[in-house]
């Protein structure tokens, strides 16, 4: 299989995520208005599925490592189908959260089982640049989401998104077993006692190189999460914004991004995958530091909107290599890793989310101050991580 099959298929599903994060962004105010309850706590749905899709994620991992990638990640998309028509049929907010939760276990299930998957396939900087080429096509799901949320609000209602994301999920499953597994090269069969499962976490917390990139990406995660569960507030109730525009300038953020992803991908040839990480975690901090500046000095939408854009669109480069990092040291473990990093990224970036909606989601400084503090740690974790030349050392 070659790499673009192999990153078109597997970006589809993994754009399953942000399409569920995404695509009902602009339904927040109709949300709210047919449950009777404030913005705001719309927000919570969100917190709640991105929580459990990390959560989840410590127990699909090590299943997919023993039982494999195949029922793992059907079981999911299967059960994140089945959540989504229920999420469609909610008629209060515990009732929606209560779903989403359940959506969440499923989406963690498939999350984790792609990096694995490109682990099993490829590793050091050709798994940086399939991770790059994954990012790029699942780029198209994060920018056409909220349009298509807009285009579902004009057509009918808010329940409808989530029955297209039902939609979307069966068609993954056959998609997948059609063009992908029959494809994969086969993995050697797990003999790993299932009590083994959770004490080789152990292995990865103890890697102290490894934990390093899996802090980088949790708290870039969180920036970019602060943005996400608050867009809606920012745009349409700060700025009074209509739903059109709030579509086009998300669409903007993924945009950048996919531009910083395709010149990662050539200068992936010339420089580490982490001396790149480097300078684009240090690009995003710049642009919140200016985005932070910008709300204190109460400048234009314009720029609040730039700044926004430029921090966002950093993903694009920062997400592929650190990644590829991260996974790195683990080749017979991927799931496991991939599932610590992945648990780690969506329980803590969740956690920050809701206490952002809880304690500062009326206010535009405190969600910019809070990306702001997440990034200052990402650029602090990433000024030591180790380059090319150090890696034989951090693996011993």
């Amino acid at each position: 299989m070659s790499h673009f099959q192999l990153a078109l298929l597997l970006g589809m599903t993994v754009a399953l995520g942000p399409l569920a994060l995404d695509a009902y962004l602009p339904a927040f105010p109709s949300i709210a208005d047919s449950l009777g309850i404030a913005h705001s706590e719309v927000g919570l749905t969100l917190s709640a599925y991105v929580a459990t899709l990390g959560l989840a994620q410590l127990v699909g991992g090590p299943l997919s490592d023993r039982y494999g990638r195949r029922p793992i990640l059907v079981g999911g998309l299967a059960i994140f189908a089945g959540a989504a028509v229920m999420v469609s049929l909610a008629d209060s907010l515990s009732n929606m959260v209560l779903w989403r939760v359940i959506q969440g276990v499923g989406g963690a299930f498939c999350a984790v089982s792609v990096p694995a998957i490109v682990r099993d396939q490829v590793g050091g900087q050709e798994a940086a640049r399939l991770f790059g080429l994954i990012g790029l096509i699942m780029f198209i799901a994060p920018a056409a989401a909220p349009s298509m949320g807009a285009l579902m609000l004009a057509l009918g209602d808010w329940h409808s998104i989530f029955l297209v994301l039902a939609g979307y999920a069966v068609f993954l499953v056959f998609a997948l077993n059609v063009a992908l597994f029959p494809k994969l090269q086969p993995r050697p069969p797990a003999t790993t006692p299932v009590r083994t499962l959770v004490t080789n976490y152990l292995l990865v917390l103890r890697h102290r190189t490894t934990m390093r990139f899996v802090g980088i990406q949790v708290l870039c995660f969180s920036t970019m999460l602060l943005f996400i569960t608050h867009s809606s507030f920012i745009y349409q109730e700060w700025f009074g914004l209509s739903n059109g525009m709030f579509a086009i300038l998300f669409a903007s953020n993924i945009a950048l991004m996919a531009i910083l992803n395709l010149i990662n991908r050539p200068l992936l040839r010339r420089f580490s995958s982490v001396v790149l990480l480097r300078v684009q975690v240090a690009m995003q901090f710049a642009a919140l530091v200016a985005l932070v500046a910008v709300v204190l000095l109460e400048g234009p939408f314009w720029l609040v909107a730039a700044c926004i854009i430029a921090a966002i669109g950093c993903q694009g480069g920062i997400i592929p290599n650190n990644m590829a990092n991260a996974l790195e040291y683990f080749p017979h473990l991927g799931g496991t890793a991939a599932a610590l990093m992945g648990a780690s990224q969506f329980t803590i970036a969740g956690g920050i989310s809701a206490l952002s909606s809880m304690f500062g989601g009326d206010a535009l400084l405190p969600i910019v101050a809070s990306m702001l503090a997440c990034s200052a740690g990402a650029v602090l974790l990433a000024a030591g991580a180790p380059g090319a030349v150090d890696r034989e050392m951090a693996t011993a």
